[in-house]
């Protein structure tokens, strides 16, 4: 069966990618240095040609409210135009959990955009709404950086680890459509400031975080249920504590 990954060069997409090759299949990696731009679609006629799926795990380049909203519905549109002129019977897309329950968050407004042209586009599809990947904790914390210490919001989240999200999005292409929406977490529920504190003391950093509940993330401030699954997830297995063991040992 032949896949196209679109971003499929980046963190997601390259697992993804792996794991589908590994299992026999015709995968082709689509991304910008690849030859394949879903803003211009260059390359994206010739690449979807004979495809049976597709996996959307592209990101834009910037989170800026106006050029994140314009990414996610510029290069939606002229995808799954692309795909439907191909004949394409299933979408995949990576989205984020909370995206209807964050308005004030600019990106997670254009990723609710994203998933409401992949709804209206006809093309059979699977939407994964993931929460906060391990990687990006740090990203997290140094973004909540005022002067000396950090201020994190209380709320909890419930984050993933990369790995476990790309296995369930391998897992999905292989399936059939489920014209619905699928969320995935992590095992265990924890305050944001608290694995702030656990991801500073794990690197040696003795600065303060400070739990704030007026701290915004991607401009919204959170509570208990802002990005967490509000029913019944499907959930990864790698637990915060034992991913930063394994990324010592990775380095």
């Amino acid at each position: 069966m032949k896949i196209v990954v679109i971003g499929g060069t980046g963190l997601i997409g390259t697992n993804v990618v792996n794991r589908l090759r590994e299992k026999g299949h015709d995968v082709l990696a689509a991304a910008p240095n690849t030859g394949v731009n879903t803003i211009t679609r260059e390359g994206l006629a010739e690449a979807l040609s004979g495809a049976q799926v597709v996996v959307d795990v592209a990101n834009s380049p910037s989170f800026e409210d106006k050029a994140v909203l314009e990414f996610f519905q510029t290069a939606g549109r002229n995808l799954l135009a692309a795909e439907a002129a191909a004949g394409v019977g299933h979408h995949v897309a990576l989205s984020v959990v909370g995206t209807e329950r964050n308005p004030d968050s600019g990106y997670l407004r254009a990723k609710l955009a994203q998933e409401n042209l992949i709804k209206a586009s006809g093309i059979p599809y699977t939407i994964l709404q993931a929460t906060q990947f391990f990687e990006f904790v740090n990203a997290i914390v140094q973004s909540s950086a005022d002067g000396e210490v950090f201020r994190l919001s209380p709320a909890l989240f419930q984050p993933i680890a990369a790995n476990d999200v790309a296995a369930e999005l391998a897992d999905l292409a292989l399936g059939a459509p489920l014209n619905g929406t699928v969320e995935v977490a992590g095992p265990e529920p924890i305050p944001m400031d608290a694995i702030g504190r656990q991801y500073l003391t794990f690197k040696g950093d003795k600065r303060e975080v400070i739990a704030d509940t007026r701290a915004r993330y991607f401009g919204t401030e959170l509570n208990d249920k802002s990005l967490r699954p509000m029913g019944p997830s499907r959930l990864g297995q790698t637990r915060f504590a034992d991913w930063l063991n394994a990324s010592v040992a990775r380095a």
